[in-house]
């Protein structure tokens, strides 16, 4: 997930018990959509995507912003069969195992053939919408060595870094498997140097990537696609993702339609949409990532010059779902020394 937001600040109907719901959001024409903050918000995809599905369905969409990806899962487990959740949009490859433990997720019907994911795609509980890989991102202007690998990153005491909390951001999580694939058993006395010239470590990207564009640090964690944006958005170009010899981490995020959702049959429709032209649309200039299906307009030119990963690092789902409780854990002891 990637938004240019700066500020994600939670409906003051979210705080304490959490999500209060409002009466029309029960009602059998709303499609409840819990997702985070940066892509329902105003400059994110989900104003659009609202309008598109909404000119289709004859029903409301309501997106349920919580304040990171972690979020949803999370709120969906402490709700359980009582969610008002219709569809979790915002997990990601490396949360679906956990996820579908919980015994929550229902099966969807959509045909995804046309997925351009490399390998394919063949999972019958989620339905990707956008991909990408994790880089560090710095300014040009002001950074004029920057790293080429994921060690430079680690080693490179004078190199303020900012990154997020694996437990709560999915881009977090990638970056405890991307370390652990590259650093293995070592990967303890890796996040301990790289503790001591990180200047902190977010709950989401947002606030990551606001401070970094604050001159708080020379790199945060984000994507290869994020310089993008500043490309199209702003006309800026000091911004680049950094190289990284060893290979980056991909990002597949994905939707999923609760087995006990309200309102099942708008449910199945909205996730059969979400590979439709009225959803992909909205995913470069909105997520900026990439969508995960062919297109017929071609990608804004600042996508062609984003940066081509010489490999992709990916760890086996089912080795992310039973050690990620013990990576984090290595993290956290690491961090804290």
């Amino acid at each position: 997930m990637q938004l240019l937001s700066l500020t994600s600040t939670l409906s003051a109907s979210f705080i304490a018990f959490g999500l209060t719901i409002s009466p029309v959001a029960l009602s059998a024409d709303t499609l409840n959509v819990y997702t985070y903050d940066a892509f329902a918000s105003d400059w994110g995809p989900g104003p659009k995507i609202k309008a598109n599905f909404e000119k289709e369905c004859a029903c409301e969409v309501n997106f349920v912003a919580l304040d990171s990806s972690g979020g949803i899962l999370s709120r969906a487990q402490l709700e359980g069969k009582s969610s008002q959740a219709d569809v979790l949009l915002g997990l990601d490859l490396n949360l679906m195992e956990a996820a579908k433990d919980t015994g929550l997720l229902a099966n969807h019907s959509v045909d995804t053939s046309a997925v351009t994911i490399d390998g394919g795609w063949s999972d019958n509980i989620f339905v990707p919408f956008d991909q990408g890989h994790f880089a560090f991102v710095y300014n040009s202007e002001t950074l004029s060595n920057p790293p080429t690998s994921l060690k430079d990153v680690v080693d490179n005491q004078d190199l303020r870094v900012i990154y997020q909390d694996p437990r709560t951001s999915t881009p977090g999580l990638g970056l405890l498997l991307w370390m652990k694939s590259v650093y293995g058993d070592e990967a303890a006395d890796a996040w301990e140097r790289l503790a001591s010239h990180t200047v902190t470590v977010t709950k989401g990207w947002s606030d990551a990537y606001g401070l970094f564009l604050k001159g708080e640090a020379d790199v945060v964690l984000s994507y290869t696609t994020s310089p993008a944006y500043h490309i199209v958005a702003e006309g800026e170009e000091k911004y680049k993702a950094a190289s990284a010899s060893e290979g980056l981490y991909p990002q597949i995020e994905v939707a999923a339609m609760m087995k006990d959702a309200p309102n099942p049959a708008l449910a199945k429709r909205f996730m059969q949409f979400i590979l439709q032209p009225g959803f992909q649309s909205t995913v470069a200039t909105g997520n900026w990532m990439l969508p995960v299906v062919k297109l017929d307009e071609k990608l804004p030119s600042a996508f062609d010059n984003a940066l081509k990963p010489t490999k992709s690092l990916v760890l086996p789902a089912k080795d992310v779902a039973q050690n990620r409780k013990a990576w984090i854990d290595e993290w956290l002891n690491a961090t804290t020394r």
